[in-house]
């Protein structure tokens, strides 16, 4: 008997028949419908049957394995079935299918794999978009990728995008595609702001909160930290001081019997406290959770083109993360919601979440769409192009890495490309199976991968890590700190069948292997400077002292933390080099040079592996024609210091950043003042051509060079209305705003008696965002900041205006 999910009582069941009926009418939809509607449940069922989809299977993709493993089990329970019938998943390293399913969950790179592997999706008859809020990198590259199949191979191809909270607007008119909305069934949250918390103290002070929450409420706590770290601190103090409750935590590498334990109901009916990182934001029902402790931090991981890296940072989530986290308390009945951050804070926060591909590592994404045979990327359906900036630092990489050539993707990119792993990795193996060494590159790949298996004081030679794997091999070992790796390295011998190896192994062959994955991070030890080292990149880092690699020559660093200023970065995984390994990599070329002090052009032919010289010798004056590029390489590296980014500049740059951050599906451009340095050719190639000496750069009037090349006619005007430089007073005068690059709240400094006729704060972004006033005496001397003027005139005003009009009595200071 077929399903009938109208038996089902969930609120999204209302909106069964118009999804059918917009599905059977046209190719895409969009469906708006808050967490705990039922969406990812009742929708792929409800159209199973449908006539368009005869012989076809739904795909469904997930952000998180976790998600994509419950939900396969929750719609294979609805049918009565087991897992691998009628409904099935992939996720990585992991399949449960069969001949007979029809509905395939999926991790969303597993979909960008099928897209390649067939581009027209034969057999798809849908394609479901879970939780595209999330706006994970996969999700955008898949979606980017179904829209080009749908456009030029399959128009009778589904689309459906589902997400709760999305700025609907923008993606309807980029999709074209109609509307279906469920409202749900939110119960009532009450919200309690415990006042800003010490980031240094947070582990100490969630405790603190989650005791009270547990006194002051019922039912179970679902708590949001930024990392497991956190996690495992909070859970040492609550499991000595909650000894009644269940404590779970819940991050994305804890061991899926464990992540399952903690969504689940208690068996014994015990109170529980689930730690949880952003995994639990979306998707996941927890039972019984209805009180939501939130610490109003999350990480994020951000590439910096300029170095080449990415840093893990805990940054202040955003005003609809937060709304999504306190939701979770009103799935079941009314619930409470603890925010561990002010209301001042509150007002300061981003309305919106940034879109992972505006600040992640493109090097896979690039290399998925050579694959396709797309050079013009930013040119298919984004919400959001990838950045100009990382793109172009990708598609360097990839050239390094032999997976591309004059920007087609290659017989050895193709077979990168085929691997499931980062084209660092595959790289690597790839070149190791040339030289017999894939149960190496394997050990090596999965330590990469992976959480560290061993303590801070064990030194960053990744040997012995490798070593540590081989011998939990060799003796069987238990524990779980090498059981993960250990399967992602069976895994990778499994694709290249190779037995594993767990012998003795030559430090310097380990090193050789990470010089292919990380060719720009070869490293040489700076003469008379112990323990540092200047990368092949050109950046610096550092060993400790004592470490056991601190008194190597050259150095193969896999894993470091990029360096701020003249601050040199930390080492935290390396090898040691033989530099007779190094040949293959040695390079003669010619180097063009523009000094920053005089403007003379020179010209060398170097020896060089990357951005070390070994050795340079002098060559006759060169042609004029490469001075412009030498000009623009001279930027890239010095242009902060040759280039006038005076303040009115950098507050153009700043306001066009917060729209960046507040309005992400809006596509305004980075305009930061690293993207833009190292993509000067660009846009300031023009302006070159009569640079003789440096003095004249700083003479260039940046701006409206800035302007014309980033910012259309309406997006000036849209700048000027949202983002204003200035606030217009009563009088007729203006004062100008201040804004922060990363989207804080704005700032205006201004006297408190031009403001007596105000009632509420000044606000930009359309009113989203309110401005911090800092405010001054008649003297223009500081007094107090305000981030909610209604506030403060009901609350301090009075105080502080009985000590004004003691000093000030000249000034009417009566409202």
């Amino acid at each position: 008997m077929p399903f009938n999910p109208f038996t089902i009582d969930l609120p999204v069941r209302e909106i069964i028949p118009a999804v059918r009926e917009h599905l059977a009418a046209q190719n895409t939809l969009i469906v708006n419908a808050p967490p705990g509607a039922g969406k990812s449940t009742l929708l792929p069922l409800a159209i199973l049957d449908e006539v368009w989809l005869t012989g076809q299977k739904i795909v469904m993709l997930e952000p998180r394995r976790l998600a994509a493993k419950t939900i396969a089990e929750r719609l294979a329970q609805l049918l009565g079935e087991e897992v691998g019938q009628s409904v099935g998943y992939r996720i990585r390293f992991e399949t449960r299918i069969s001949e007979r399913t029809r509905i395939e969950v999926v991790t969303e790179g597993i979909l960008t794999r099928m897209i390649h592997s067939d581009r027209a999706l034969t057999g798809i008859g849908i394609v479901i978009f879970d939780e595209f809020h999330e706006r994970s990198i996969h999700a955008d590259v898949a979606m980017a990728l179904s829209r080009e199949a749908q456009h030029t191979l399959r128009p009778d191809l589904r689309i459906m995008v589902m997400s709760a909270t999305l700025d609907m607007p923008q993606l309807t008119s980029l999709l074209k595609a109609p509307v279906a909305q469920s409202m749900g069934r939110q119960y009532p949250i009450e919200t309690h702001y415990t006042g800003d918390a010490d980031d240094r103290m947070l582990p100490e002070m969630t405790a603190k909160v989650i005791k009270q929450a547990a006194q002051e409420q019922e039912g179970d706590i679902l708590v949001f930290l930024p990392g497991e770290g956190d996690i495992r601190k909070v859970e040492t103090i609550l499991r000595r001081e909650l000894r009644n409750f269940q404590i779970h935590p819940l991050f994305g590498m804890l061991p899926f019997g464990k992540q399952y334990a903690a969504i689940m109901p208690d068996r014994q009916g015990r109170r529980k406290v689930v730690l949880a990182t952003s995994i639990a934001e979306t998707s996941l029902t927890i039972e019984g959770i209805s009180v939501v402790v939130d610490t109003g931090f999350g990480k994020t991981s951000r590439f910096d083109p300029k170095s080449g890296l990415s840093r893990l940072e805990t940054v202040r989530i955003s005003k609809d993360a937060a709304d999504q986290r306190a939701g979770r308390a009103g799935r079941l009945g009314p619930g409470t919601a603890y925010r561990m951050w002010s209301k001042t804070t509150h007002e300061r926060m981003a309305p919106h979440r940034t879109p992972e591909i505006m600040e992640a590592d493109l090097s896979s994404l690039v290399l998925d769409m050579a694959q396709w045979g797309i050079t013009d990327i930013r040119g298919l359906t984004w919400l959001n192009p990838p950045p100009r900036a990382a793109l172009q630092y990708a598609t360097d990489m990839l050239h390094q890495l032999q997976a591309l050539e004059h920007g087609r993707i290659t017989e050895h990119g193709k077979r990168m490309h085929a691997l499931p792993c980062h084209p660092r990795i595959a790289h690597m193996l790839l070149k190791a199976e040339e030289t017999d060494q894939v149960a190496l590159a394997s050990d090596i790949a999965s330590v990469l991968e992976e959480r560290d298996p061993l303590d801070r004081n064990a030194g960053i030679d990744i040997n012995l890590r490798v070593e540590a794997l081989r011998r939990y091999r060799k003796e069987q070992g238990q524990g779980k700190r090498f059981s993960k790796i250990e399967k992602i390295a069976r895994s990778y011998r499994s694709l290249f069948e190779v037995d594993p190896e767990n012998g003795s192994f030559d430090d310097y062959e380990t090193g050789v292997l990470l010089a292919h994955c990380y060719p720009e991070r070869i490293a040489y030890a700076r003469p008379g400077n112990n323990a540092q080292f200047q990368l092949a990149s050109g950046q610096y880092a550092s060993a400790g002292h004592r470490d056991d690699l601190a008194h190597e020559s050259w150095l193969a660093i896999a894993h470091l933390h990029a360096g701020t200023g003249d601050n040199p970065g930390r080492i935290f995984l390396a090898s040691p080099l033989n530099p007779r390994d190094l040949a293959p990599l040695v390079k003669q070329q010619e180097s063009y040079h523009w000094d920053v002090n005089d403007g003379e052009l020179t010209a060398s032919m170097d020896t060089r592996i990357g951005s070390i010289v070994l050795q340079s010798k002098p060559l006759p004056p060169p042609d004029e024609k490469h001075r412009i590029p030498a000009i623009s390489e001279a930027i890239k590296l010095e242009g902060e210091h040759l280039l006038d980014f005076n303040e009115e500049l950098t507050q153009w740059q700043n306001r066009v950043l917060s729209l960046r951050k507040w309005r992400p599906a809006e596509g305004w451009p980075d305009v930061s003042t690293s993207t833009l340095l190292m993509t000067n050719w660009d846009w300031l190639r023009p302006h070159l051509s009569d640079i003789e000496h440096p003095d004249e750069l700083m003479e260039l009037e940046l701006l409206p060079i800035l302007e014309k090349k980033y910012l259309d006619e309406a997006q000036r005007e849209r700048l000027e209305v949202l983002a204003p430089a200035s606030i217009n007073l009563l009088d007729g005068s203006s004062i100008e705003l201040e804004y922060k690059a990363q989207g804080e709240q704005p700032k205006l400094e201004i006297r408190l008696q031009d403001i007596l006729a105000w009632e509420e704060s000044p606000t930009v972004d359309a009113g989203e965002m309110k401005v911090e006033l800092h405010l001054l005496t008649p003297e223009l001397k500081p007094i107090t900041t305000v981030s909610d003027l209604a506030s403060f005139w009901k609350g301090n005003y009075r105080v502080i205006k009985r000590q004004l009009e003691a000093v000030f009595p000249e000034v009417k200071w009566e409202r």
